[in-house]
């Protein structure tokens, strides 16, 4: 099993309402690949932290193996998440992947 954890920061401009529904729709688009990627176990998604964070937003999935994981990637229900609700909203992105 593989596990892939992004952490997400999201532009210094959107705030408030707009900082609520953008981290709604990364949650809403990422959570409804559930069942539609081989591989994918598990696809969870957090936006909730705590005052003491410095980041927005927390993917944590679960792949059978690395090679699912890569096939995630360029899956084309992924990209079309990734391209219209991740991608135009976050400055940095942090990855970390390993096996559990």
């Amino acid at each position: 099993m593989v596990k892939h954890i992004i952490l997400w920061q999201l532009k210094d401009e959107i705030a408030g309402e707009e900082k609520i529904a953008v981290k709604k729709g990364i949650k809403t688009g990422l959570e409804s690949l559930t069942g539609k990627i081989p591989g994918l176990t598990e696809i969870k998604v957090y936006t909730d932290g705590l005052p003491s964070s410095n980041a927005d937003v927390m993917l944590d999935s679960t792949f059978n193996t690395f090679e699912d994981l890569k096939n995630y990637a360029i899956h084309p229900e992924h990209v079309a998440v990734a391209d219209s609700a991740v991608r135009p909203f976050t400055k940095t992105r942090l990855c970390l992947d390993f096996e559990i």
